[in-house]
């Protein structure tokens, strides 16, 4: 047998039934010899195509041939590529009550074809074409009856747990999983859920007995059988509690931004009709909408059937956006919680299992509108340091530069000192020019605001 060759995907280490690799440029997934029995089980009972056919699990192509030169494989399978991949501390309430809903839609299906998941984790989730969609291919185990689902302790850490506390504590849920990726334990939840969830049977059930029993050092469920009768129960029940969870009702600074902040709609008009004449001049098939508030110009992005990522720091927008484009069925936007002067890190073991933000994200357009003057006077970011920034993610860039006679950015200036002596469209253009060559300029009529469209250098 040769050597091997493959080059691993690092985060796809835990799991002896195969792994994630590269292919040249394909990403493909190894199954191995140990897991031959119940991949086949998977692909001739039906439960691949039921699930595939409900666009609930990413199909596959099947490769023969032993790519990796693994003494172990049995199979190659080449997924259906993810434009992009995400992760959970990423996502809106909303985004991950989906996805957990699809997990437990997905432990149903598999118990008719007799088969449960082993693994019940949002990192085997991502959203494509507009939906949740299952990835792991093989998270797929028989099942026992004298035996407990595995999973559920998983599950209730990474999506019920999460989401109760957002659900309680109006804290974003990607708070919790920016602080606990894995999950969070029962003990930790119950110590941070207010007095009165206990009163909730589902909560009191979920949450507080596991952290009981865990204080005192037992192990409740271990080896105690689950008969199908009280798994389709438990599997009912915790889908009933996700459904009242991600529901975010107050509004926040910026949710209602095109309604009620903005300059107003004669200028939310004329930048559209600017931002519609640069976007005639590039042929972009990708595009990344920083400071995307509701998705009012990442719709616009996405008229042309480009794959947008549309992020911004304000969950409550893009819990907004991810309702919208359900509603509208808009299968080219994928929103995202991210805060740009703190964007999602590297992580896991030996900081590779989840790559950061910016070493995931490849696109051919970058649009920043309405947001430099908050990165430069807010966040105190010089000028050279974010056209550096913008340089080394953006192909083409699309911007806007608010005057410090704005009236918005005056607001920023309102309540501290104005040590922004380079903030000028003169210091603007010379610190961009140096990376970019602007292309063109046009000022917003009756403002003091300015679209460029730039390309790098």
């Amino acid at each position: 047998m040769p050597r091997e060759t493959s080059d691993r995907i690092a985060g796809s280490y835990k799991d002896p039934s195969g792994f994630v690799f590269m292919a040249g440029q394909l990403i493909c997934r190894q199954v191995n010899q140990v897991y031959a029995t119940r991949y086949d089980h998977l692909m001739q009972s039906g439960l691949y195509e039921a699930l595939a056919a409900k666009h609930w699990l990413v199909p596959h192509a099947e490769i023969d041939e032993n790519l990796t030169h693994t003494s172990e494989w049995y199979k190659t399978l080449r997924p259906e590529p993810i434009h992009f991949i995400s992760y959970a501390y990423e996502w809106t309430g909303s985004q991950l009550r989906d996805a957990g809903i699809l997990t437990l839609l997905i432990m149903r299906k598999a118990m008719e074809h007799g088969m449960i998941l082993k693994d019940a984790t949002p990192y085997n989730v991502q959203f494509h074409s507009g939906r949740p969609l299952f990835i792991d291919t093989l998270s797929f185990e028989w099942y026992d009856e004298s035996k407990p689902w595995i999973a559920y302790r998983q599950f209730c850490e990474t999506f019920l747990f999460p989401l109760l506390l957002e659900k309680y504590t109006g804290i974003p849920v990607h708070h919790w999983l920016t602080m606990h990726p894995d999950g969070i334990p029962a003990t930790t939840a119950a110590s941070l859920l207010p007095f009165r969830s206990r009163f909730n049977a589902g909560v009191y059930l979920h949450v507080f007995l596991p952290a009981s029993v865990a204080r005192k050092g037992k192990t409740s469920s271990k080896g105690i059988g689950f008969s199908r009768t009280k798994m389709l129960n438990l599997l009912q029940h915790l889908e009933s509690m996700l459904r009242k969870t991600g529901r975010l009702d107050a509004g926040s600074t910026w949710s209602n931004y095109y309604d009620e902040t903005i300059l107003g709609q004669e200028y939310l008009k004329a930048k559209e009709n600017i931002f519609r004449q640069l976007l005639s001049s590039t042929e972009a098939d990708t595009a990344l909408d920083l400071g995307a508030n509701n998705g009012y110009f990442s719709r616009i992005l996405a008229e042309s059937n480009r794959q947008v990522i549309a992020t911004d720091f304000d969950h409550m927008c893009i819990n907004h956006l991810h309702a919208q484009t359900k509603k509208e069925k808009i299968r080219n936007i994928l929103p995202l919680v991210l805060d740009i002067a703190n964007p999602s890190a590297a992580g896991g073991f030996n900081n590779t299992e989840r790559p950061a933000f910016h070493q995931r994200i490849k696109t051919d357009l970058v649009t920043a509108l309405a947001l430099v003057h908050h990165l430069a006077i807010s966040k105190n970011i010089p000028l050279p340091n974010l056209a550096a920034y913008f340089h080394s993610i953006a192909p083409q860039l699309i911007i806007e530069f608010p005057s410090k006679e704005d009236e918005k950015v005056q607001l920023l200036l309102a309540n501290r000192e104005d040590i922004f002596d380079e903030y000028t469209e003169a210091g603007f253009e010379k610190s961009f020019e140096i990376y970019f060559d602007i292309k063109q300029k046009v000022r917003i009529p009756g403002t003091l605001r300015t679209l460029y469209f730039m390309k790098r250098k």
